[in-house]
Formats: C-alpha cells, sequence, structure tokens
C-alpha cells in the first residue's frame, strides 16, 4: 500500500455445517493468522449449508476450502489446512505476514491440497 499503512489480508472460509473438518479448518486458520498475521487479517466463514448459492461466488465444489481474496491473486486452498507449511507456500504468506513482491499480482490463481 502506497500511504505505509499495513495490508488486511481478506480470507474468506467455505464450509458445511460444523463438521468435524469444518471446525479444525477453522482453528487451523485461526491459528495461523495470529502466528503470522496478527493484526492484519480478516476471516469470513460461509457455511454452504445456510447458503448454498454462495457457493458459485468463489466457484466452490469442495469444503472446506479457504478463498485469498486480497492480497492479490486470489488464491484457494482446500482441505482442513493442518499442514502449515502447505498453507503458508498456498497463501505465499511470507514469515513477516506480506506477499512474495516478485509474484504479488502476477502469478494465476492456485490451488492446493492440505
Amino acid at each position: 500500500m502506497s500511504n505505509g499503512a499495513p495490508l488486511t489480508w481478506r480470507l474468506r472460509l467455505y464450509v458445511a455445517g460444523q463438521t468435524p473438518k469444518s471446525i479444525v479448518a477453522l482453528a487451523n486458520l485461526k491459528r495461523l493468522c495470529e502466528g503470522h498475521l496478527a493484526g492484519r487479517y480478516r476471516i469470513e466463514v460461509v457455511d454452504l449449508v445456510d447458503r448454498p448459492h454462495l457457493a458459485r461466488r468463489d466457484d466452490i465444489v469442495v469444503v472446506p476450502t479457504l478463498v485469498r481474496q486480497l492480497p492479490l491473486p486470489i488464491r484457494k486452498i482446500i482441505g482442513d489446512l493442518s499442514n502449515l507449511e502447505r498453507v503458508l507456500v498456498g497463501l505465499n504468506v511470507q514469515p513477516n505476514g506480506h506477499t512474495d513482491p516478485v509474484s504479488n499480482g502476477s502469478a494465476p490463481a492456485r490451488r492446493h491440497s492440505s
């Protein structure tokens, strides 16, 4: 950001009810965010049991799925997010919580399983 303010990461987690995988995915996401993006993230949980029509918004076919909306490019990670290293790579989170400046905005959306 040009004004020096830290970028807020926008993350959307798609789940289908309170299944064990959904609960674990949300807990893992919160732990990852607090450890690597503390104070610089916003999580939106979308329960497709209650709002199935929202699956089309991000082309969701499997749950749980995490969608990183910001920073661009959009990235998707499928699974319970238990493999921290793969999730960090999939989200392109560096130890300081920023994206890699070389690839930020230039790479296509990637899908990773965890």
